[in-house]
């Protein structure tokens, strides 16, 4: 009558799984007070036959716990039941009623009905309740006890219906708590999807702004000619990297030549590049600083007038630094304004997503020093 797979959240499957172990625990409770009950209160020559019904429902007890804990299916309770009616049945040739000895009877059924209803479907839970409460009223019924005693063997009905009742209740609320769980969860993971879509959005405005809108600034500004020989390599460089937008960066890649490629297609003012041969860093971390460098670099040639530009690499595969100097006006870094994306989102942004920082260090007439950092766990 149990057995079958529990469905539902995480709280009603422990609560489900507790309801076993704590009928198993009732019934541990109350065997051996019951048991003693029993065999105190039989007297003469009905001692030996209560010790057998008092030994039979103890060895079948432990089985019954062993079970709750362990396995699982319908044999068990159903044969839990059978063993209660046995119990009740036993009150004819013991001769209990007579002796007023069925209160350990009562007590075993009344603890097993209540158990029943913590672990077993309704419809099992009110079958398994009727087989064993039922034959208890039928035979105390049928022997005709003291008034007490039938009201006791009703109540067992009683007491069997509010813990239904009770547990219900609290798998309801059980439910109820899974139910919020999954909302907010489901609630987290739109969340998590909005900053997926809108840092993929993020990302392909920063390319945009870097590659063709850079580079249209620059012409509509006048910083370079329109028939410059610089200008039709940059816009194929452009197009490029616009195609190669959203590709999965590689595990590992070499930050000193994916900078050079950098300083190769800015090709203005006059650049001094200084770097070890080769600095190997993780894949997104060398195209993130190499993509905030050209950034750099890019607002040098926009906004900075400069004579010269150097760009200085330095470091080791756990550690680097990128500075991006130049001899131009200078700026006052505290008041760029919120909508000035190039050096908030295009620099800062890109490094600080992968882990580093930036330190803009500039003053009127005196240049400007980009830094940007990276260091690994």
């Amino acid at each position: 009558m149990s057995g079958a797979p529990v469905e539902g959240g995480e709280s009603v499957v422990f609560l489900s799984r507790f309801g076993r172990r704590f009928a198993a625990g009732v019934r541990l409770a109350v065997l051996g007070p019951v048991a003693v009950l029993g065999l105190v209160r039989a007297t003469g020559e009905h001692l030996v036959p209560t010790a057998v019904v008092v030994g039979g429902a103890t060895v079948w007890s432990a089985v019954y716990v062993w079970w709750l804990l362990c396995r699982s299916g319908l044999w068990a309770t159903a044969v839990d039941v059978a063993v209660m009616v046995a119990v009740c049945l036993s009150i004819l040739w013991t001769d209990a009623a007579a002796e007023s000895n069925i209160g350990w009877i009562r007590l075993l059924v009344s603890f097993a009905c209540v158990a029943y209803q913590w672990y077993t479907p309704l419809v099992h839970g009110v079958v398994a309740t009727a087989g064993a409460a039922g034959t208890l009223l039928a035979v105390v019924l049928l022997t005709g006890p003291a008034a007490g005693v039938v009201n006791a063997a009703i109540w067992v009905l009683a007491i069997a219906t509010l813990s239904r009742t009770a547990w219900t209740l609290v798998l309801r609320g059980a439910g109820s708590a899974d139910r919020l769980a999954m909302e907010a969860e489901a609630g987290r993971k739109a969340q998590r999807v909005a900053a997926a879509v809108r840092a993929d959005e993020r990302d392909l405005v920063n390319a945009l702004h870097d590659t063709a809108a850079s580079t249209l600034m620059m012409v509509g500004g006048g910083q370079v000619r329109a028939h410059d020989d610089w200008l039709r390599p940059r816009a194929r460089r452009d197009l490029e990297m616009l195609r190669a937008y959203g590709r999965q960066a590689p595990s590992r890649s070499d930050l000193v030549e994916l900078l050079r490629a950098e300083v190769a297609a800015v090709n203005r003012p006059p650049i001094r590049f200084s770097a070890p041969p080769v600095l190997p860093v993780p894949g997104r971390v060398g195209r993130a600083v190499a993509d905030a460098a050209r950034e750099a670099m890019n607002n040098v040639v926009r906004h900075a007038a400069a004579g010269e530009m150097r760009v200085l690499v330095s470091g080791d595969g756990g550690r680097l630094r990128v500075d991006v100097v130049d001899d131009g006006r200078g700026f006052e870094p505290d008041r760029v304004g919120p909508t000035r994306r190039g050096l908030r989102d295009c620099v800062r942004g890109r490094v600080a997503a992968v882990g580093g920082t930036v330190r803009v260090t500039s003053r009127i007439g005196a240049g400007t020093t980009v830094s940007l950092e990276w260091r690994g766990e």
